[in-house]
């Protein structure tokens, strides 16, 4: 049975409270062997798709996640995209902007790594960060040297949100499909999942102690996303909040729309440049020699 995503998808114009979106749902497997059945039948798919789409040559497609830590992201794209060809698809992680970067507006950098027709692109983190951590953090945007009159708080967000909803309806124009996901993990599952860091030698890298920094500004980061998710998700370029406290439910659902938006899309393979007889005669060729 397919699954339902549309519960997941923010309506244009929503204004979003993220205490009244779950963290958890039902479960969409029974156990784990029916859970890598599902995800295994959704990658093939994807890769189906995704040949289809390098093919066709018209489309392409950004995937967007953003996510507070621990949510999640990086066991998303690994086990969801594990399928597609890797000359069809390009990961880009944006973390703490370059001095060059910060020389540029700050759209700047994502622009640079956006998909070529018939590829698929994915975000780790984005533009969105700056309505995000930039907000939550004001001394970032005072090092971004913008001036006077256009870095005031708080009219700056409703400035950027702007940008951004023009920057999406241009790729959109273009052909660029984009679909953005924020993991929404609650708190008590990433106070679990920073434990199992702390306790697993071998994933005791991935904490730091700007991770418990973080984790005190969370009543912060979610006004955040609320806002910028109720302001920024479009028909064009919607927002997904999925439930994030399961990880193998959110890779379901991830897949799930994923996959939706490819096969909405009228793709089809090009003709052959040579007609049925010439192809025949080719084939006979071949078998002779």
């Amino acid at each position: 049975m397919k699954m339902q995503t549309q519960a997941c998808r923010v309506a244009p114009g929503q204004k979003v409270k993220l205490k009244h979106w779950a963290t958890a749902v039902d479960p969409l497997y029974s156990d784990k062997s029916d859970y890598e059945k599902k995800l295994q039948a959704q990658v093939e798919r994807l890769s189906e798709l995704q040949n289809l789409l390098y093919a066709h040559n018209r489309y392409a497609l950004l995937l967007i996640f953003q996510a507070m830590d621990a949510a999640g992201k990086d066991g998303v794209i690994k086990h969801v995209m594990s399928g597609v060809n890797p000359q069809g698809c390009q990961v880009f992680s944006f973390k703490h902007p370059s001095a060059q970067e910060l020389e540029h507006d700050f759209l700047w950098r994502t622009t640079q790594c956006l998909p070529e027709r018939g590829r698929i692109g994915i975000f780790n983190r984005s533009y969105y960060e700056e309505v995000l951590i930039v907000r939550v953090h004001p001394e970032i945007l005072k090092a971004q040297t913008l001036p006077k009159d256009t870095a005031r708080a708080p009219a700056i967000w409703p400035q950027r949100y702007e940008s951004i909803n023009n920057l999406e309806q241009h790729l959109y124009r273009n052909g660029t499909r984009v679909l953005k996901f924020f993991l929404h993990l609650s708190k008590e599952e990433q106070r679990k999942r920073f434990l199992a860091r702390l306790e697993d030698s071998a994933k005791n890298w991935k904490f730091t102690a700007d991770d418990m920094s973080e984790r005190e500004l969370w009543p912060k980061y979610q006004q955040a996303y609320a806002e910028m998710l109720g302001a920024t998700s479009s028909e064009e370029a919607p927002w997904h909040v999925v439930p994030a406290d399961d990880k193998r439910n959110a890779r379901l659902i991830v897949s799930q729309v994923v996959v939706d938006a490819l096969a909405a899309l009228k793709m089809s393979y090009p003709e052959p440049t040579l007609d049925a007889a010439e192809l025949d005669a080719i084939k006979k060729r071949l078998s002779r020699t």
